[in-house]
């Protein structure tokens, strides 16, 4: 056994933080974790004030409403922690936005007794995101939990879907995407379109360059739904929606 090895049997044998925005792609890391019998005791979201190269942008905010939902701590990085507004490059922007993250982690795993064991985190296919990750879980010497990384993006999008994930279209910035698409629900419908923008465009059917952001309203990781009250906003080639209000449902 390894130095290494040594210290991870010393921790809590079980005990998670699912890096989390309320998207698809992280909701589903987290499901996933939670049927593996993982223990995920805490949600740890990041709030970017301006747009990111590490992290999921619009309505972070309703992470609050589905950690509630899902029973599980959040914990919450905001604007204020880090700026990264005056990076060279994206590299930098992108070291500079971990770090509040990664101190978060070590602060939280020094905290609880036993430690962490490891994090969860939805990348498909974002070396840029991914290494950063990886990188960060090997200096903290926590494991890294990435179900969607490099598994074909249909066969996600259905999984997702057969799971009974209720996946909102939240923001598009893509050709072949305009206002309609906004407020859209994610379904097989919806995904046999997307494999079309995919061969048409080159739009990713996950949206995983940007081209769309979601957010998980209901799925079996939830014990309520999640009712969102909105308008569009849509500026020419791109839009959103603007949350007005937001509320969990019954059971």
């Amino acid at each position: 056994m390894n130095p290494s090895d040594d210290n991870q049997s010393q921790r809590a044998s079980n005990r998670w933080v699912s890096l989390f925005s309320g998207g698809k792609d992280s909701s589903w890391a987290l499901y996933r974790a939670l049927e593996d019998g993982r223990d995920v005791t805490h949600l740890l979201t990041v709030h970017p004030s301006t747009d990111s190269y590490m992290y999921h942008v619009p309505e972070t905010g309703l992470a609050r409403l589905a950690a509630e939902s899902a029973g599980i701590e959040l914990i919450e990085i905001n604007p204020d922690d880090f700026d990264a507004s005056n990076a060279v490059d994206a590299a930098t922007q992108g070291d500079r936005e971990l770090k509040p993250l990664e101190d978060a982690l070590e602060e939280l795993d020094e905290t609880l007794s036993g430690g962490i064991t490891g994090v969860t985190a939805g990348a498909v296919e974002s070396e840029f995101q991914t290494n950063r990750i990886r990188g960060m879980c090997d200096r903290l010497d926590i494991e890294l939990f990435a179900p969607l990384w490099q598994r074909d993006p249909v066969t996600l999008g259905e999984k997702m879907i057969d799971a009974g994930f209720e996946i909102t279209i939240i923001q598009v910035a893509a050709r072949g995407l305009d206002a309609s698409w906004l407020g859209r629900t994610l379904d097989t419908e919806t995904l046999s379109e997307l494999i079309t923008l995919n061969d048409r465009y080159g739009v990713h059917v996950l949206g995983e360059g940007g081209e769309f952001e979601t957010f998980v309203t209901d799925g079996p990781h939830l014990s309520r739904p999640i009712e969102l009250e909105y308008t569009t906003v849509w500026e020419g080639t791109h839009g959103y929606i603007d949350v007005t209000n937001a509320t969990l449902g019954s059971t």
